[in-house]
């Protein structure tokens, strides 16, 4: 039992996810996990495929307003 790897205990990635929105059925939102909260932040865009969501994700831009939501959240504590 010694090759088992031990579970980081951290925050998971940002990710996207369908819309449950109906008035935007078909499109996709990305979501970030945020600490001592029970749900992950939404991030206020919509995207048309999964793989631009996704790209979203890991683009400069992204990447910026990820960081600055988890800014926000740590600010507010």
């Amino acid at each position: 039992m010694s090759n088992m790897k031990k579970k980081r205990k951290g925050l998971p990635a940002p990710y996207a996810a369908p819309t449950k929105d109906a008035r935007f059925e078909g499109t996709f939102e990305v979501f970030v996990p945020v600490p001592d909260r029970n749900r992950p932040h939404k991030v206020a865009l919509q995207f048309d495929t999964l793989a631009a969501a996704e790209s979203w994700i890991h683009s400069p831009d992204g990447e910026d307003a990820i960081a600055a939501i988890l800014r926000e959240a740590a600010e507010a504590k």
